[in-house]
């Protein structure tokens, strides 16, 4: 299903958000565009919605598998208007997840279970979210791979993140609210904005009435924004992303001082969740 703009979707798209898991993929570019639907077609979602402009491209053997809508990502509060809008239209209690192109949904043991059957075993635990952490990738080798995105060549930091309390506005620790660190937007800070810094993304929530996400990716709802429940931890994910290499190696500002994203810290992608476990960049909580 194809719609010409977003208030077409938002008007007439309510059936595609009935039930769930439904992924909301944006495109901000042609950067491993089919990659991304494939990983995700392979989750189990039951529907995928691509965000992109006309000049995306998308395989013919994908387009049939997707429902598209027109939008310009460049546009201001791009990532809020299609997410605040897709809530707004689902079916109650339906489970959302959201990326860009060239990122990548890991779960544990995601290569025997699928997306479903793990918000089955999240929601029987009373969580409405999934933390999930943005795990930057980047290519080994920046002479083969200019644009710092391969999937053959493709590392990540094993060591390097950190998580600080977050604070209310009277400086107050935030319950069960952190804000995390790590990988290339804290190797390369200098030229990463200060609010773009963290890692940490609710990229799996539950629906509900009055919800609503803030461009900082965190919601109106305080609880939407904990990594874990009172009681013990939960499960969480991790988004393997090229996004923030691509950006730092487009951008004039940055792209003469990188030569390498490479350090004696940096590890080959195996493309596996127990990669992921075993570095301690997602836990699988009570879940065996």
């Amino acid at each position: 299903m194809q719609f010409d703009t977003l208030k077409d979707f938002l008007k007439t798209g309510q059936s595609l958000l009935a039930t769930g898991p439904v992924a909301l993929i944006l495109m901000e570019d042609n950067v491993e565009v089919d990659s991304t639907l494939r990983h995700h077609l392979d989750a189990g979602f039951k529907a995928i919605i691509v965000f992109a402009s006309d000049d995306i491209v998308i395989a013919k053997g994908l387009q049939d598998k997707v429902h598209r809508v027109t939008f310009d990502l460049m546009s201001d509060a791009a990532l809020e208007t299609v997410i605040n809008g897709a809530i707004r239209i689902a079916g109650p209690d339906v489970w959302l997840y959201y990326c860009y192109n060239s990122e990548y949904l890991f779960y544990p043991f995601c290569e025997s279970r699928t997306v479903g059957e793990m918000l089955a075993f999240n929601a029987e635990e009373r969580r409405d979210t999934v933390m999930c952490y943005v795990v930057d990738l980047y290519a080994g080798d920046l002479g083969s791979h200019p644009t710092a995105v391969s999937i053959e060549d493709a590392h990540l930091d094993k060591t390097g993140y950190y998580a600080l309390a977050r604070k209310d506005n009277w400086n107050n620790d935030i319950d069960r609210q952190l804000d995390f660190f790590g990988g290339l937007r804290w190797r390369f800070e200098e030229h990463i904005p200060v609010p773009r810094r963290r890692i940490d993304r609710v990229a799996l929530f539950k629906v509900k009435p009055g919800l609503k996400i803030s461009a900082d990716h965190t919601f109106n709802d305080p609880e939407y924004n904990t990594y874990s429940c009172k009681w013990h931890h939960n499960l969480t994910a991790a988004i393997c992303s090229f996004r923030t290499a691509k950006a730092l190696k487009r951008n004039p500002g940055s792209t003469y001082y990188i030569e390498t994203f490479r350090w004696h810290n940096s590890a080959p992608f195996r493309w596996h969740s127990q990669q992921l476990l075993d570095l301690g960049l997602m836990e699988p909580g009570q879940w065996f």
